[in-house]
């Protein structure tokens, strides 16, 4: 199990944690942010392999933003994973 905080940029919430399995998504936690939100983004992602997951969040965004919580997660997730494989 690998886990990692990644630090948000332009987005309600401050930060992310993550916990993988390989490559699969055991845990997600938004620090800040719109609670009901990253809940249910969280949720969907969890029990799924990140390969699964970057393609349905990358690059969306929120309102007038080049990014949301959905895409920093992608972010994370990559950086997660890279993490993971370096050991």
């Amino acid at each position: 199990m690998t886990k990692t905080t990644y630090t948000t940029r332009g987005v309600c919430s401050r930060a992310i944690e993550i916990e993988l399995d390989g490559d699969v998504i055991r845990s997600v936690n938004f620090i800040g942010g719109c609670n009901g939100n990253t809940q249910g983004v969280a949720r969907l992602a969890e029990g799924r392999k990140v390969e699964e997951v970057l393609p349905l969040i990358r690059g969306i965004t929120c309102g007038g933003k080049p990014t949301s919580c959905p895409d920093q997660l992608s972010r994370a997730l990559e950086a997660a994973l890279k993490k993971a494989q370096e050991k």
